[in-house]
């Protein structure tokens, strides 16, 4: 449909603190660019690489913003550099929680029937206080209190975000 219509896209997922979902879904449809928490000052240099699309002749941009990005949402960022490109119909998505109602893949299923006989394993094994969590390709017992005592953000130069820059994928910085 961006290409089609000559449109400029951008779609915000949640992502408060952490920008998981955008750098996965980013990479999973092609954007062009991803806007996350962890890197800063991305609004600035999204013009410049948009610009850069239209001299190749791009006709059409996604933009995949994670909520809780500095410069505000999809609609605060898209009003910044909407002006700047008046041969686009700059459209604006706001998933939200929407996102979670998708159908489990065979892989979710599988993965969730692990957990659950891994935690019932714990349970057996009378080890409470832990969590489960996949760290392929094992299922491990994770201490609750380790879980819930840090946040887990993407590393900025992570293996994640380079395979994102080798594909051509922006990140505004």
């Amino acid at each position: 449909t961006a290409s089609a219509h000559n449109r400029m896209f951008f779609v915000e997922v949640m992502g408060a603190e952490a920008g998981f979902i955008a750098l996965y879904s980013g990479i999973a449809t092609g954007a062009e660019a991803i806007i996350i928490p962890e890197i800063k000052g991305a609004e600035q240099n999204l013009i410049a690489m948009i610009e850069a699309g239209n001299s190749r002749k791009k006709s059409s941009n996604i933009i995949i913003v994670a909520e809780g990005h500095e410069a505000g949402g999809a609609f605060a960022i898209a009003e910044k550099v909407k002006d700047n490109f008046k041969d686009y119909d700059v459209r604006v998505s706001v998933l939200g929680h929407l996102q979670r109602g998708g159908a489990p893949t065979s892989f979710d299923r599988l993965l969730c029937t692990r957990f659950g006989a891994r935690a019932v394993q714990l349970i057996a094994d009378e080890k409470y206080g832990y969590m489960v969590a996949l760290h392929p390709p094992d299922i491990v017992p994770v201490k609750i209190l380790e879980a819930i005592g840090r946040l887990r953000t993407v590393p900025p130069n992570g293996d994640i975000v380079q395979t994102a820059r080798a594909l051509g994928i922006a990140f505004g910085d």
